[in-house]
């Protein structure tokens, strides 16, 4: 009989783990919900991480958003066109250029094959199916409309990857620029440098002081490197693994929202990814709690996380969803107020959807402001600094060629 590894949660919400003999996953989860145990990961212990049987030299190609968002929206036609679901799932794994999700793919019709939901198939693929995308899918499928939630994921995850694009696209550019700039400063302190130093010794003569720091910088620099080097690696270690522990995390993600220049961008990102994401939920027949403990798994900062967390926590206490998040202090006044209005209405969704779509136009506000910023300071810099160590080389030679006149 096959082995299952399981987690979920009991009824007092807290998580178990375990692993159980059944014919099917099915039975597994019919075992489980005997247990009163609500499952979160069913998968088989002789499977791989991707559920098919691959060989230990397969080489895992990676599974991307794109991949994702292309299947869903194909399915979501085949759906809506009267397929079944093992049908279409048939013909889009036999399609499948990528082989990794193709053996996702193969996976999930067979257990929909075995007896289980669609929703429970997506979820024996963590990684490739996130909470959000098995929750709205198991809406759909008890709501009896499955092709509307498919199109409302793909469009969900465009806006969200085209919103990560921006924010990543805005960071890269500046470390970029100091990196290079970095390494060019380095190669003429440790290689160029020197080379001018054996030049000025045969002068004979006492050089300029400007001259002389550089050179003194050069072989501080020359003497050092490796050191240094080895410091910076310790540095990102432990800051890594400062980061990794609940306390670390709380204190980094705080002081990066409360920055003088990254930390209004990364609030905007915060709003416009919860807005759209329990928006989207919300629509689909979510419940807000069940969205609210997803939206602040995915929240991608410690204290905005934080917040919804309490937010929820209010809301089975009996408050309402503006108050807590007004006490916060992580979300703009406007956007607890929006929200406050729209469920007084009776039209949270929309309305969420509203903030998000005018939160992504202030992202992408901000990004060009912070480019615009950031490129002429980084380009004066750059110059500046490498202005100055050739002015500084040859400041020699123009002293010995004025003595010469």
């Amino acid at each position: 009989m096959p082995v299952f590894l399981w987690e979920g949660k009991d009824r007092a919400g807290n998580i178990q783990k375990g692993e159980i003999g059944a014919a099917n996953e099915a039975d597994v989860r019919q075992q489980l919900r005997a247990r009163q145990i609500t499952t979160s990961s069913i998968k088989s212990k002789s499977k791989s991480l991707f559920g098919g049987k691959i060989g230990g030299g397969a080489r895992q190609q990676k599974i991307t958003t794109k991949d994702v968002v292309i299947f869903t929206r194909q399915f979501a036609t085949m759906i809506d066109a009267g397929l079944p679901l093992v049908q279409g799932l048939e013909i889009i794994s036999s399609q499948q250029a990528n082989k990794s999700f193709k053996q996702v793919l193969t996976d999930v019709k067979e257990t929909v094959e075995s007896g289980s939901t669609f929703a429970d198939a997506l979820r024996k693929h963590p990684k490739v199916f996130d909470d959000l995308f098995v929750n709205l899918v198991a809406a759909g499928e008890v709501g009896g409309i499955l092709d509307t939630i498919l199109n409302r994921l793909a469009v969900y995850m465009e806006k969200s990857e085209a919103l990560k694009k921006k924010v990543k696209g805005a960071m890269l550019y500046p470390v970029i620029v100091l990196v290079v700039a970095v390494v060019v400063i380095a190669v003429l302190l440790i290689f160029v440098i020197p080379i001018f130093e054996k030049m000025f010794a045969e002068f004979g003569k006492e050089l300029p002081g400007f001259t002389q720091m550089v050179m003194g910088l050069s072989n501080w620099l020359k003497t050092w490197i490796i050191p240094l080097l080895i410091l910076l690696a310790v540095v990102v270690y432990v800051f890594k693994r400062f980061y990794a522990t609940e306390r670390g995390r709380t204190i980094v993600d705080d002081l990066i929202l409360k920055s003088p220049v990254f930390g209004d961008l990364i609030r905007k990102v915060a709003v416009a990814r919860f807005t759209r994401t329990l928006g989207t939920m919300i629509s689909s027949g979510v419940p807000i709690l069940d969205g609210l403990d997803i939206v602040a798994r995915t929240a991608g900062n410690k204290t905005v996380q934080t917040a919804i967390e309490k937010t929820r926590k209010s809301i089975s206490e009996g408050q309402n969803i503006a108050e807590p998040l007004a006490e916060s202090g992580v979300f703009p006044p406007m956007v607890v107020q929006m929200i406050s209005v729209g469920e007084a209405t009776g039209a949270l969704d929309a309305m969420l959807a509203k903030i998000a779509d005018f939160y992504d136009e202030e992202v992408d506000a901000a990004v060009d402001a912070l480019t615009s910023m950031l490129e002429p300071m980084l380009m004066v810099f750059l110059g500046g600094t490498i202005g100055a160590l050739v002015v500084a080389m040859y400041l020699p030679i123009f002293t010995l060629a004025s003595a010469i006149e």
